[in-house]
């Protein structure tokens, strides 16, 4: 399927701007928001999206590429963040563990 899996570079590395720009192209979609103005850098909830939205991305970009989120979503907060964790799941890479927190672990 054309356009749904991101480029291989020289070395098979995923190119990651495909993925953002499919993620641009679906938050167009989706919630017509003006794909040129969202920052990949910059909070998803500043690009116009609320929590609620922004679950509902997940969700679809869980359908779209064909991975599943998990608990690492809830460390994104960037597109390119998101773009980021997409093409690691996607190459079969594991994501980086969060960074250390102070919550008590579950017994």
């Amino acid at each position: 399927m054309a356009g749904v899996f991101p480029r291989r570079g020289n070395e098979g590395a995923i190119d990651m701007s495909d993925t953002l720009e499919q993620l641009r192209e679906l938050i167009k979609e989706k919630f017509d928001i003006d794909a040129s103005t969202i920052d990949p850098n910059a909070s998803v909830l500043e690009s116009g999206l609320d929590s609620l939205a922004l679950t509902e991305l997940l969700f679809t970009v869980e359908e779209k590429f064909g991975v599943e989120l998990l608990e690492a979503a809830r460390e994104v907060t960037t597109l390119g963040g998101l773009a980021t964790l997409v093409d690691q799941l996607r190459s079969g890479s594991r994501p980086a563990p969060p960074a250390q927190s102070n919550a008590m672990p579950m017994q």
